[in-house]
């Protein structure tokens, strides 16, 4: 699957971080988790947007750096 996609998802990995929440109900064509987390890749940053389907909400998230 393409990184970009938008996956479903009701629970979320254990070893991400949550970078921003958005509503599931924005207006008909506005994409805001799919252009956060884009811009958030173009600063070198991993973000892949996730669907919560227990809250109707998207997450941007991060995969943790472990040391």
């Amino acid at each position: 699957m393409d990184q970009d996609r938008t996956r479903s998802t009701s629970t979320i990995p254990e070893a991400t971080n949550i970078i921003e929440r958005f509503p599931a109900g924005s207006p008909y064509g506005s994409w805001p988790a799919e252009e956060y987390a884009a811009a958030r890749r173009a600063e070198g940053q991993s973000a892949t947007v996730v669907m919560d389907l227990a809250t109707d909400s998207f997450h941007v998230i991060a995969k943790a750096v472990t040391v």
